[in-house]
This record gives structure tokens, C-alpha cells and sequence, in this order.
């Protein structure tokens, strides 16, 4: 009878499920196909060995199955649902919940996905019917913990490849440094150094996986680059031939990585010190800026703004260090807070926490690199952070899912100081005033909002010396529309866009996806570098645009360049120009 009343309640979701997403189209109400691009990428600690909890009300699973289910779980499903399952942009499922669902239910949701935005797992070719019911019973277990990461393990990883007596004692090389492009090749685990002046790739730099940014010291000497994985590379560019000096491993997992370039009464505090935040464990940490031994680390485990509720992983989003005071601007996911962390005495640390709305993401600087805006981009609001007066300056409304990147700033026609964010989750791109001096009625407020071509937007970028907005779209499902980017004209943007073919520009005779993401500008601002991202076993290249005309300047195509995603321009990235 039990099994009976369990069949018909899968069967009441199934049709439930079909008639509001589509057994053939896969549409979901609330959810974009770009928003399930970017939650689903996978996670490092699928590869972690994490002990079976045997729950005796859950249903029977070998351990083989037990091992196989969470790989899967954290390669597809902990980006939405969290590394404990406790929930983050997907619904919580931990085991007081699952198991009063049951398998036949769980099964149903898993093969057919739900309007809310649960993947349509099965019916989307992504898993098989055996794999499915392996993952509804998975779910129903105790969430294995991954192991944490501390001082010591941390310091096990610590390695100084050339200390800092034997590097060089000026500029080794004949490179313009500042010119220099650190580019992420994704899946190989390197960097890409290419001189930005003669097109040519310096070095190729061995890295963690799939770096996620690379940021440059305050002197300009050094990059720091960060991968999923959580390993950081220190990189000289005074070498030679710049190079790896120094790395170490700060957890599990992270995105997060930037030094301190506070000079003012406190101190000089140029290049004095590095900082990362991890995903997984849900912690920061703080080293030495020139050999990256690890100092000081600190969890970010605590209340979520507003519910008050414990949250047991908090992530470390994006961290900047503020150029008003000592201070790093450590941003947590979950718990909605951004930290404004004193490192003027790591033996007395001080930490100011302003709570804003979650999920804080990534964001960058006004114009004046007074205000931070950072993304809330699960209550589609942008926070805005005063790093002078150490407050919250104001919350905006914007559009669904704001990803910046670091944004853009630009001078408005009728507003003056503005910065923008596009959205994964609609075609919008938002406009938010930035001077509350001269503007004061536009300050902090969405003062327009721009169409673009689609959802899938991850950057959108400007430059000081340029009249233009770019903005990529390459999680856009619309191949057309991600292959492409859109440019504004910032004196007529009421005209909207011009569309440049950068995948078609790039000349690549494969049929490889050809994602074009991340604009950004050479030191000049008369150059915009664009990569070509697609498969790594497919052809990927670099594509470089005239910022004038907008017409195709160069195209670097190299076997090296495997799956290029991010760039960043030493110059703009150590001044925070964007």
C-alpha cells in the first residue's frame, strides 16, 4: 500500500513536472539555461576521499555506489545545493527531507527536473535511468563532510621555488611589463603570459585547475593567480622569463586571491601581503606577500544577514584590498557579509562585518576605488560598500543574477559617474550611479538599464580613455549570441548595440563551441582583447579588436592556447582601471 501511495505521488509530480517544463523543449519557468551553465561546473572535492555515514532509515548503498554518487554530486550538483547539502541557489537536501520524499519521488524530480530550476537530468541526455536512481538514493544518506584544511596541511603544500634573496634585484627582461596579458587556460592548469605589444606568448605557466582570476601585486612585480582547486601561484615578473616563484595550497577549493596595496599613515603595506578565500573549508587566509607562507587563517562559518540562521559553509567569494586604509574586503557568500579585515596587526586582528544580502559574489571598484560594488546575485541586488567610512552606502535593485565580473565605470551623458553590470539571468544591463557628491540624486541608484542581446552575460568591461561598453554573453545557449559581443557607444546609448562576429573573426575551421568571454583593454585603452574558448580538444584563440573601429585587429592562434577563458592586463588589474 505504502509503495502504491509512493508510485502515485511520483506519478502526481512527473505530470506536474512535464506540463510546466516540457518533456521535449526542457524549458524552465525561473530559470535560464545560462543560469544552469554556470551553477553546474564542477567541484575539485570530487576527487577528495570523504567518509560513508551509514544511515540506517536511508536506502542500501555499496560502497562503490556511495563513492561513484558523490563524485557525481560534486561534479553536477554541489555548485546549487552546496557541499554539505544544506542548500545554497538549489533547495536544501539533507536527509530529513529526503528520505520523507522516498527514491520513487527523488527519481522523478532528478530525471525531470522542476520549474523552480532543478536540471532535467535524465530527459536531457545528462544521466541514465540507472544513474538517477543511484543519485536518489545517494541524496538520502548523511552528506559526507570533506576533510578541513589547516595550518598544517597548508604549510605541507608551502613551497619557495626562488626565495626572494636569490630573484632579481631590478627588471630582468625587456618586456613591457605592464602590457603584459595573464590569460587562464582553463583545463590544462596553466597561465598564458603573452606580451601584449608584440602579440607572442612569453611563458606558459604551470598552475592549479582551472584558474579563476589572476591579480597583480601593488608594486606591479608580481601576479598571484588562483585555482579552483585552491593552489596559488606566485609569478615574477622581473625574471628573465617571468615565472613561478612561489605557490602553496590554502584548502580544497577557492576562487579568491589579492595583496595589499594600502600606503598611507598606517604603513606601507605595498606587496607586504597576500590574501586567498576558500570555498571549501569556509575560511581565509593570510601570508606573506613575497613567499606566501601562510599566517594567519580565519573561518568564515557564522549567521546568515537577516534569518540570523547558522550556516555551516559560508563561502569566500571575491576579496579586494581597499586602497583607504589596511584593509582586505573579504566577501561571504551565504552569510550575505562583506569583512572589512584590518591587517595592520595580524596578532590583533580587527574585522568590521556589514551585512548586505546574499549570495555576495564578485564585483569591483568605483571610479574613485572608494565604493565596492559587489553582487548579490541570488537576491538580484547590488551592495554597495564605502571602504572610506567602513559602511554600507546603499543596496540596488538590478536585474536577475548580476555578474559583474569587476564591472565598468564610464561618465554618463545625464548621470556623470555610473558602473555597470550585465546578468546571467536576463538581457538586461544595469546602470548604477557612483558619485555622491556631484550626482547625489543618481547616487547608488539603478539610473538605467541597458538591453543586450541575452542572458549568459560574465563581463562587461570599459576604459577611461575609450567611448565604448562591451559586454560578452558565451553562457548564452543561442550559439550566435554567445560567439558574439555587443558594444555600446557610451555618448549615444540610446542607439543600442553593435554586434562584432568575434568567434567568425577568429578563423577557426573546427566546430569547437567558440565562446567569446571576457573583454579587456591593453594599458593604452586603444586595444580589446577577447578569448575564444572552446573544447579542449578543439581550437581555441585569442582575438584582439580596435577599440576605434572596431574592427579586427590581430588573432592569436597558438597549440598552447587550450581553452583561454579570463585575461587579465597587468596594468589595469594592479591600478583596478575598468
Amino acid at each position: 500500500m505504502k509503495n502504491l501511495k509512493l508510485k502515485a505521488a511520483a506519478a502526481a509530480v512527473l505530470g506536474l513536472a512535464m506540463a510546466a517544463a516540457g518533456a521535449q523543449d526542457h524549458k524552465r519557468e525561473g530559470v535560464t539555461p545560462a543560469e544552469l551553465n554556470y551553477q553546474a561546473g564542477s567541484s575539485p572535492l570530487a576527487k577528495e576521499d570523504m567518509h560513508q555515514s551509514a544511515n540506517p532509515k536511508a536506502p542500501p548503498m555499496s560502497k562503490v555506489e556511495f563513492d561513484r554518487a558523490r563524485q557525481i554530486y560534486f561534479e553536477r550538483c554541489a555548485g546549487c545545493h552546496g557541499v554539505l547539502r544544506k542548500g545554497a541557489t538549489g533547495k536544501p537536501l539533507t536527509p530529513d527531507i529526503t528520505q520523507a520524499k522516498g527514491t520513487d519521488y527523488l527519481k522523478v524530480f532528478i530525471a525531470y527536473g522542476s520549474p523552480a530550476g532543478m536540471p532535467n537530468w535524465q530527459t536531457s541526455g545528462e544521466m541514465d535511468e540507472k544513474t538517477v536512481d543511484l543519485m536518489a538514493r545517494y541524496v538520502q544518506h548523511d552528506p559526507p563532510v570533506p576533510p578541513e584544511f589547516g595550518m598544517a596541511q597548508m604549510k605541507a603544500t608551502w613551497k619557495v621555488v626562488v626565495p626572494p634573496a636569490q630573484r632579481p634585484t631590478k627588471k630582468m627582461n625587456s618586456y613591457n611589463i605592464d602590457n603584459i596579458f595573464s590569460t587562464t587556460l582553463r583545463d590544462t592548469g596553466e597561465v598564458a603570459l603573452i606580451d601584449g605589444d608584440t602579440k607572442q606568448i612569453i611563458n606558459i605557466v604551470k598552475t592549479g585547475y582551472a584558474v579563476h582570476i589572476t591579480r597583480t601585486s601593488g608594486s606591479g612585480r608580481y601576479l598571484f593567480v588562483i585555482g579552483r582547486d585552491a593552489k596559488i601561484n606566485m609569478i615574477d615578473l622581473w625574471m628573465p622569463k617571468p615565472d613561478n616563484v612561489a605557490e602553496v595550497r590554502i584548502g580544497l577549493e577557492a576562487r579568491s586571491v589579492d595583496t595589499s596595496k594600502y600606503k598611507g599613515k598606517e604603513g606601507d603595506f605595498t606587496d607586504k601581503l597576500a590574501i586567498a578565500g576558500a570555498y571549501w573549508p569556509p575560511q581565509y587566509v593570510i601570508m606573506n606577500g613575497d613567499t606566501l607562507e601562510p599566517l594567519k587563517v580565519v573561518a568564515t562559518r557564522g549567521m546568515v544577514v537577516g534569518t540570523q540562521e547558522y550556516h555551516p559553509e559560508p563561502r569566500v567569494a571575491s576579496i579586494v584590498a581597499s586602497h583607504f586604509k589596511p584593509e582586505f574586503l573579504v566577501n561571504v557568500k551565504e552569510t550575505g557579509k562583506t569583512m572589512l579585515v584590518d591587517y595592520s596587526n595580524l596578532d590583533a586582528l580587527k574585522t568590521t562585518e556589514i551585512g548586505s544580502a546574499p549570495f555576495l559574489h564578485d564585483g569591483g571598484w568605483d571610479s574613485t576605488k572608494r565604493y565596492f560594488m559587489v553582487a548579490a546575485n541570488n537576491s538580484n541586488k547590488i551592495s554597495v560598500i564605502d571602504a572610506k567610512d567602513g559602511k554600507l552606502a546603499g543596496i540596488v535593485d538590478v536585474g536577475k543574477i548580476p555578474h559583474p565580473g569587476r564591472g565598468a565605470n564610464f561618465i554618463h551623458p545625464k548621470f556623470g559617474p555610473v558602473w555597470a553590470t550585465g546578468h546571467l539571468g536576463d538581457e538586461s544591463i544595469s546602470l548604477i550611479g557612483t558619485d555622491p557628491k556631484k550626482h547625489k540624486q543618481y547616487a547608488f541608484k539603478e539610473v538605467a538599464k541597458l538591453t543586450g542581446p541575452g542572458g549568459g552575460a560574465l563581463f562587461i568591461k570599459s576604459h577611461p580613455k575609450s567611448q565604448h561598453l562591451y559586454s560578452d554573453t558565451p553562457l548564452n545557449p543561442d550559439a550566435k549570441i554567445s560567439q558574439s559581443v555587443v558594444v555600446f557607444d557610451i555618448k549615444n546609448l540610446d542607439k543600442g548595440y553593435v554586434v562584432l562576429p568575434i568567434a567568425e573573426w577568429a578563423g577557426l575551421t573546427d566546430d569547437g563551441a567558440k565562446r567569446v568571454v571576457q573583454p579587456e583593454y591593453n594599458k593604452a585603452g586603444d586595444e580589446v582583447w577577447f578569448s575564444v574558448w572552446s573544447a579542449k580538444n578543439k581550437q581555441s584563440a585569442m582575438v584582439i579588436v580596435d577599440d576605434k573601429t572596431l574592427k579586427l585587429k590581430a588573432v592569436i592562434k597558438d597549440p598552447r592556447l587550450i581553452t583561454p577563458t579570463g585575461h587579465f592586463n597587468v596594468y589595469n588589474t594592479q591600478h583596478d582601471v575598468y
